[in-house]
């Protein structure tokens, strides 16, 4: 097992990549969308939250992520002694239509298949993704975790309709007529499933040439719906029927086990034992958390209802040799907040990982 740091697009910096080497990662995820822009954050370097009208602004829809500025991304991480082990995330700029079953569908799919050859051209094995329409929406942000460090969670349901323009909890089109009062049309799961289907059915195949692995995040917050539509694997039983939509090694997961572990049903080891089992994880989102959707509470990474030591050995069992990331972290008291809470969560992963490997 390798452990590794994500980094949000503006903070893919040669400072945050000796930060990452100094805690003791090896590998980076890197963050090319920009959810900070145009919108409402705490905090540049804290996960966003955003408001009703979403994270921010999406990207240009008429420029995708080259193979030159991929490519220079890895040498960049590189020559900071670490490997780039994935992209996580598209623009929704560049692909929300494939979500949404929209007329620009066809384009979308084509873009999505350019990025993931220039990510096999590029050395990069891995595209990260959440097939969802709301995105990651109606999180709160609190003095939740111990010493009352401030962090993220869910205090009930988050159903508010979407405005027009609003893909991915990212505004993809500012000047979508009706704004203030039209809503996107609601899907139903069937019809979210069909997407996804057609999505891995046409994608999948560039993916292989490629050589790159797509995996796909649970839901976060793992909700039935979020703001009226519909989610994909909102229980864990669900990342199973992922598999059996499309049978090819490069269909993996972004296996975030708090996520997994707000869920309302499985037991959080079966969980990790049953997928690491089947070889299907591309990397891995590790943090911890107290409680349930509608209302969890991410804690520390030793503080919360996960034996985070007890699955890092079933991924050992089971023979996993990915990367492990702490995906969030509470922040703490002092001058840098993120990179604190960030080198406590690495600190107490890397040692759990080095006990393993002394048990051989």
């Amino acid at each position: 097992m390798n452990l590794g740091l994500g980094l949000y697009r503006h903070m893919l910096t040669r400072e945050n990549f000796q930060f990452a080497r100094q805690a003791g990662a090896t590998h980076v995820v890197a963050h090319l969308v920009d959810y900070f822009k145009g919108g409402t954050h705490a905090g540049p370097d804290d996960q966003p939250t955003g408001t009703d009208w979403g994270w921010g602004l999406a990207g240009d829809p008429d420029r995708l992520w080259t193979q030159e500025e991929l490519t220079e991304l890895r040498r960049n991480v590189e020559a900071a002694g670490l490997k780039l082990e994935a992209i996580e995330n598209f623009d929704p700029a560049h692909w929300g239509d494939i979500l949404l079953d929209g007329p620009r569908r066809a384009r979308h799919i084509e873009n999505v298949k350019t990025i993931i050859r220039r990510l096999g051209q590029a050395g990069i094995p891995i595209m990260g993704y959440n097939f969802s329409i709301a995105g990651v929406a109606g999180r709160t942000k609190g003095n939740y975790a111990r010493g009352d460090a401030p962090s993220v969670g869910m205090e009930g349901p988050y159903d508010l309709p979407m405005p027009n323009g609003l893909v991915w909890n990212m505004v993809v089109d500012p000047t979508a007529p009706l704004r203030e009062s039209g809503t996107i049309p609601s899907a139903t799961h069937e019809q979210l499933w069909s997407r996804l289907q057609r999505f891995l059915d046409d994608v999948l195949p560039v993916a292989e040439e490629a050589g790159v692995r797509l995996a796909l995040h649970p839901d976060d917050p793992p909700m039935p719906t979020i703001r009226g539509q519909p989610r994909l694997v909102y229980q864990p039983s669900l990342y199973q029927k992922v598999i059996d939509l499309n049978p090819s090694l490069a269909n993996q997961f972004e296996f975030c086990v708090g996520s997994l572990a707000e869920m309302t049903e499985g037991n959080i080891y079966d969980v990790v034992d049953r997928y690491s089992r089947q070889q299907r994880l591309g990397y891995v989102h590790l943090r911890n958390v107290r409680d349930k959707v509608p209302h969890y509470k991410e804690t520390f990474i030793d503080d919360g209802e996960v034996d985070v030591l007890r699955v890092l050995g079933i991924l050992k069992r089971n023979g996993f040799k990915g990367v492990i990331i702490p995906d969030h972290a509470p922040q703490m008291s002092c001058a840098a907040p993120w990179h604190a809470g960030m080198a406590y969560a690495l600190g107490f992963m890397k040692a759990g990982i080095m006990s393993l490997e002394g048990q051989g």
